[in-house]
């Protein structure tokens, strides 16, 4: 299928950024009756944080991702979930486990009326694994909190969200209603990650996610999907900022760390438990080997939930890179760490008075050791602050980075700050330039830029629009906020499959093809009836309907009415001999009886209509004032052969025609003569070698003349305007006098098929 959208689009912003009644953005498409595609943002929307992307085309609902905003509390970190009907949400695409992506999952499948409809949740193994340990981490957090308006959702919630997950691999193709399917592709970013392609009705989405294209110590790279998308739908966290090279961000890194234990400062990286914090480990625990001065430096990691995740890690080592794969084939566990250790009880670091380095959860500093830590390390200026991922607006962590003078303390109050704070991220995400380059392999015709703050994506789409225009390309480029529908309109060509005995030969072009349309999960099919139980499992059947009416009167009558109301009628014998009249093709009159008559059709929308018809026709016979005249008197009914061809049988050898009595040309002139005044002919004898005036009539307006052939039913004239007057009148005055037999004609009786079904 094709697909063409226009260039153009409308905007309309309103003055809210979190108002939920906006405008929609229209791109216009000259294909007006093809269905649309809707993208609604509930969240991430020119923000980072909260993302929940529903997609809707065709009848079919896809939400992707489900995350809490790090930066608000209770139930202002939910997307905007009232904007959606969740029981009729097809399925919930989560692309990896981090809070921002994940966390409203136990609150949408257990609060909402998600679990009412027939939605399934989808993830990876390695998401599904690491999202059960970290959402019962979440909760474990929130339950430290007196304030309880900011839990949402229990460990209960979790559990019966986590059973209810179904997990898929990556570049598995999985169909989940008709016309809808999905596959997950590597996403780098962490442990599990996938962007998703999302086929609905033959659409293409691509959903990136939070996703990497840099080669780190364990993970692969985001993959190109082999098939080219119509929309793609991608995060533009770092906008058009360029970040250093891995090598570069490696050294100054470790330099950093050493710098701030070598002054006899205590070390605090803020990390996910997942993520970044296993690539630092396996960062530090390599640079502490090979410099045996820092090794009496203790290096921790200080979350329970890291050294169980451990496990999930060793587990899924088939999707890292060839890196870690190979040194498990040589039995050597990268994870094995040799100078990196677990912290099991935190309030050890208060009886090491020397210095150390800890990597301690959470990554946003809001809450959690982390945020303990950096409390009681702030006032001395021998320490120091890492922070190694991206930090989101209103979070302690990007607080810190404007290095103010003093923090606010959970305990209330203010801490005065000391402490060098350094920002070096490890957050797995594109910069510009290795974002930009994806975004023209992949080739989609609109770009959704989402998961980015407002700023930052305008300047992305500024720049990737100069990209595309320096080679003289056009990109469709949209940039939605939260509860604004983004609305793409698509040309589709709807191919259809000759399939059976139909597609025996090949069929010449031109030449019509007739056979039965099937039509399944937006795909159509067309077979001959005979293969139909074959090739779809499914069989034919005909409906025989037949109908006893009571009546009084001669069969002449009968037909005498019919042929009032339509013109001709076919009169023959059904397979018991009885004599019948055939209307239309359509409905079959036979005489049961002298008093009864039954009317029999296959029943179909145009039969169906002829036989209430003649039904009506027989209906009124009885009571008919006519009725009553040709039964009182003898009735000379002719049975004429009824035939109004204009061929050979209207003339003779002899160029002499008898027209006597011919009402049809009578009824033509009195058109004409109503139309145009003077009329003459038709011509019923003419000389020898004049037989081209045989039958014509003459219209004459002025000096003007026009001549109808009546055999031919033909118009010739030096005027054009007069012949095409003359033709349109001609083709009303026929169009009046041809009998309803003439002018339709039902879709055929089968009266004689086996296992038919009939009603009376």
């Amino acid at each position: 299928m094709h697909r063409h959208g226009r260039r153009q689009f409308r905007s309309h912003h309103g003055h809210n950024q979190q108002q939920s009644a906006q405008a929609p953005i229209q791109v216009l498409s000259p294909a007006g009756d093809d269905e649309p595609l809707t993208i609604t943002m509930l969240g991430a929307g020119q923000e980072v944080g909260r993302s929940c992307c529903v997609i809707e085309h065709r009848g079919k609902k896809v939400v992707c991702d489900a995350g809490l905003h790090p930066a608000h509390p209770g139930l202002g970190s939910l997307p905007f979930i009232d904007e959606v009907d969740w029981s009729t949400v097809d399925a919930i695409l989560v692309t990896h486990f981090h809070v921002d992506h994940a966390a409203a999952l136990p609150y949408i499948v257990e609060k909402t009326n998600f679990k009412d409809g027939n939605g399934k949740v989808y993830m990876t193994h390695a998401t599904k694994a690491i999202y059960g340990l970290t959402m019962m981490d979440t909760v474990r957090i929130n339950d430290q909190n007196p304030d309880v308006s900011g839990k949402l959702y229990d460990e209960t919630d979790v559990q019966s969200s986590w059973q209810s997950t179904i997990a898929v691999d990556y570049h598995q193709d999985i169909v989940i209603s008709g016309g809808l399917r999905f596959t997950p592709y590597h996403a780098g970013h962490v442990l599990g990650a996938s962007m998703f392609m999302i086929e609905i009705a033959g659409l293409k989405i691509l959903y990136t996610g939070d996703y990497s294209r840099e080669e780190d110590r364990h993970l692969v790279v985001a993959e190109i999907p082999p098939i080219k998308p119509d929309v793609m739908i991608c995060e533009s966290t770092f906008g058009v900022h360029t970040l250093p090279d891995r090598k570069e961000k490696e050294t100054q890194f470790t330099t950093l760390v050493s710098n701030i234990v070598r002054r006899g400062g205590r070390c605090l990286m803020p990390i996910p438990s997942f993520g970044n914090g296993q690539e630092l480990a396996l960062l530090l625990d390599e640079y502490w080997s090979e410099h045996p001065e820092l090794q009496n430096v203790p290096v921790y990691f200080a979350s329970g939930l890291f050294q169980r995740g451990m496990r999930v890690y060793k587990t899924y080592v088939h999707t890292m890179n060839s890196n870690i794969r190979s040194r498990f084939a040589r039995r050597d566990n990268p994870f094995d760490f040799k100078f990196v250790k677990w912290l099991k009880d935190p309030k050890k670091l208060n009886e090491h008075k020397g210095p150390c380095v800890v990597m301690a959860s959470a990554q946003f500093m809001s809450f959690g050791l982390s945020r303990e830590l950096l409390e009681d390390w702030a006032n001395d200026s021998k320490n120091g602050v890492i922070v190694t991922g991206y930090s989101i607006e209103g979070t302690m962590a990007r607080t810190l980075l404007s290095e103010p003078d003093h923090i606010e303390s959970l305990k209330g109050g203010t801490i005065p700050r000391r402490l060098t704070v350094k920002e070096i991220s490890f957050g797995a995400h594109v910069d510009y330039a290795q974002n930009s380059k994806f975004i023209q392999e992949i080739g989609a015709q609109h770009i959704v830029l989402v998961h980015g703050e407002a700023s930052q994506m305008g300047r992305l789409r500024a720049a990737l629009r100069d990209t595309y225009a320096t080679k003289g390309q056009e990109i469709n480029i949209h940039t939605p906020r939260n509860c604004e529908p983004l609305v793409l309109t698509f040309r589709q060509e709807r191919v259809v499959k000759a399939i059976g005995s139909l597609a025996a030969n090949r069929p010449v072009h031109g030449t019509p093809l007739k056979g039965l349309l099937v039509s399944k999960d937006f795909s159509y099919t067309l077979l001959d009836p005979k293969d139909l139980k074959d090739f779809t499992g499914l069989s034919t059947s005909t409906l025989v309907q037949k109908q006893s009416i009571p009546i009084g009167v001669d069969w002449s009558v009968i037909r005498w009415h019919l042929e009032g109301m339509y013109g001709e009628v076919e009169e023959g014998t059904d397979e018991e001999g009885r004599p019948s009249f055939t209307i239309m093709n359509a409905v079959k009159v036979v005489q049961i009886s002298e008093i009864v008559v039954e009317i029999q059709w296959s029943s179909n929308s145009s039969n169906d209509m002829i036989a209430d018809s003649a039904l009506a026709v027989l209906l009124g016979i009885d009571g008919s004032p006519a009725t009553v005249k040709l039964t009182s008197t003898p009735h000379q009914h002719s049975h004429h052969d009824h035939s109004h061809e204009k061929g050979d049988s209207m003339m003779n050898k002899h160029s002499h025609v008898d027209a006597s009595g011919n009402d049809e040309f009578d009824r033509i002139r009195m058109f004409l003569e109503a139309h145009f005044g003077e009329v003459s002919g038709p011509n019923v004898t003419v000389a020898e070698g004049e037989e081209d005036e045989l039958l014509v009539m003459t219209v004459k307006i002025d000096e003007v003349m026009a001549k109808v052939d009546l055999i031919s039913m033909r118009v010739e004239s030096d005027s054009p305007d007069l012949k095409r007057r003359v033709e349109t009148v001609l083709e009303m005055a026929l169009t009046t006098l041809k009998p309803l037999s003439r002018s339709f004609i039902g879709s055929g009786m089968d009266l004689n098929l086996e296992n038919i079904a009939v009603t009376a």
